[in-house]
């Protein structure tokens, strides 16, 4: 069990944690929206632009050729990151959403009129419209697993929902809303009994919980960089290897072709052959480091560390009178969703502001769950490895002094 002084230690690693917002030191409780970035990944990224900026896969002189290294290595390391020994099956692109729209995009060659798809009401909206635009453009039968009142998966009405006809579930590992961690195993070993693959948004897992794709015998995993420490502007999706050599190329240009005549184009293998244009290089190095710093922390330590301020805030949100959490799953990541009778929630979080707190607020792209709870917005905090005890007491002082204001 990891003690304060570990995440006194991270703290010392990020340097937008020493400012003061409206002359309060910054308490960042935000880490499920994006996290903040490590010296580290600051540091690869400013060194890529000046010392190493050259284009990859196209040169070979000698700073194309050392970026191009650098690049390739980084798609080797998320490999074994996940829990994969082929980085052929490691896409770059631009994040969660876009991995997803990739998916979804090459499906849409693939699929028939008829088949259906299965997601659940907690998914993110990134996570659920290329799925609706598919199933408009294709007339594919969208199904959806509910969820009870502590914002768990319904498996009863999931084993019912699937069929022959099934062809993909989609699925959160944790849930953005409320932090719900979903049993993927099991959802994989049951949707597989079907013949359907799987696919899991790890957005949220990334940073937080250990993954190895090759345990959980997903067929499909999207996550994001932005999410994990890292820059910007790229993630991945994972394919497993035979399924991607199937899928069509959704996007032309440079780099994801063999030849080119004005006849006929001739593909690459996967994955370049999903990869069209110049890619976001110095982001795929900031990746790498990203995931260099979060194996420098290890992810076990990461994991039991936010479980102890999960447990904390979490009764100590409790004992506030009127204050109700929305998701309380048995199994839950570092991330908590809660509404105050008789107070807007962008009321809160504009005076949480005054008192340098970052907390999120709205639907959280989320709004199918939100509305099974009677909603249109919560408060919402998440956690990271530099978080402390001490910063969730100043964040329910700041709350009791606001709920004077404002109820």
């Amino acid at each position: 069990m990891k003690t304060a002084d570990f995440a006194l230690q991270v703290r010392e690693d990020f340097p937008i944690l020493r400012q003061k917002i409206h002359g309060k030191p910054l308490i960042y409780l935000d880490s499920a929206a994006t996290t903040q970035k490590p010296q580290t990944v600051i540091d690869a990224i400013s060194h890529f632009y000046a010392h190493e900026c050259g284009t990859v896969h196209r040169a070979v002189y000698h700073l194309a050729a050392k970026a191009t290294e650098k690049y390739n290595n980084v798609r080797s390391q998320i490999a074994r990151f996940i829990g994969t020994k082929d980085e052929r099956e490691i896409v770059f692109t631009r994040g969660t959403t876009d991995s997803i729209n990739l998916l979804a995009n090459a499906l849409a060659e693939v699929l028939q009129e008829g088949d259906e798809i299965i997601l659940s009401e907690m998914e993110h909206h990134s996570n659920l419209v290329p799925w609706q635009l598919l199933a408009e453009k294709k007339k594919i039968t969208l199904r959806f697993i509910p969820i009870n009142e502590h914002a768990e998966l319904d498996l009863e009405t999931f084993a019912k929902l699937l069929s022959p006809r099934t062809k993909l579930v989609s699925i959160a590992h944790i849930a953005n809303s409320t932090g719900t961690i979903n049993p993927i195993a099991k959802i994989t070993e049951m949707a597989h009994g079907y013949g359907a693959q799987v696919l899991i948004d790890a957005a949220q897992s990334t940073a937080h919980t250990p993954l190895n794709v090759q345990e959980l015998d997903v067929d499909f995993l999207a996550l994001s960089s932005h999410k994990a420490f890292g820059p910007t502007g790229t993630g991945i999706l994972y394919g497993k290897y035979e399924l991607l050599e199937k899928l069509p190329p959704v996007q032309g240009g440079g780099d994801m072709i063999v030849t080119v005549t004005l006849e006929k184009t001739e593909f690459e293998k996967p994955p370049l052959k999903f990869e069209a244009g110049t890619p976001a290089i110095a982001q795929v190095i900031g990746f790498g480091a990203a995931i260099d710093y979060i194996e420098s922390l290890g992810l076990e330590n990461i994991r039991a560390w936010e479980h102890q301020l999960l447990v904390y805030a979490t009764e100590e949100l409790l004992k506030i009178p009127d204050l109700k959490i929305i998701g309380t799953a048995k199994e839950k990541s570092s991330i908590i969703s809660f509404i105050i009778d008789g107070v807007h929630h962008l009321d809160l979080a504009t005076f949480l502001d005054l008192e340098g707190i970052a907390i999120r607020t709205g639907h959280h792209c989320a709004q199918p769950l939100l509305k099974r709870f009677g909603l249109t917005g919560t408060n919402r905090i998440s956690f990271a490895p530099f978080n402390t005890f001490e910063e969730i007491d100043r964040f329910i002082v700041a709350l009791h002094k606001a709920l004077k204001i404002l109820k």
